[in-house]
């Protein structure tokens, strides 16, 4: 099993971290709403990571909207939640999609 790396006391918070915290019934305490609300759709609870998405009000927030809507089948939905984050759909997997947005999120901690 891979661990964290510490890096300068330091805990490096990567996908397989992520991912590895997916066995917990409760997300990490020190992760932001944005990784709690895919951490949620990693757990397949959908409408738990909708909820925390769409409080999310900018751009980083209408991107997890956009996925999930994406996710759920709503092409149109998606699209306007792209939109909203200056995106635009990718021709990517979903799984694809998910890795790149907890990769991107877990960047900005």
């Amino acid at each position: 099993m891979h661990s964290p790396v510490l890096m300068n006391s330091y805990m490096v918070k990567d996908l397989e971290w992520f991912e590895k915290s997916l066995s917990e019934s409760n997300p990490p305490r020190d992760i932001s709403p944005y990784l709690v609300s895919l951490w949620h759709d990693g757990k397949g609870d959908w409408d738990t990571s909708h909820d925390i998405a769409q409080d999310l009000d900018d751009q980083n927030g209408s991107w997890i909207h956009a996925y999930l809507h994406r996710k759920e089948g709503d092409q149109f939905n998606a699209n306007y939640w792209y939109r909203r984050a200056g995106k635009t759909m990718p021709d990517s997997t979903l799984d694809q999609e998910w890795n790149d947005l907890v990769n991107y999120f877990l960047a900005k901690c």
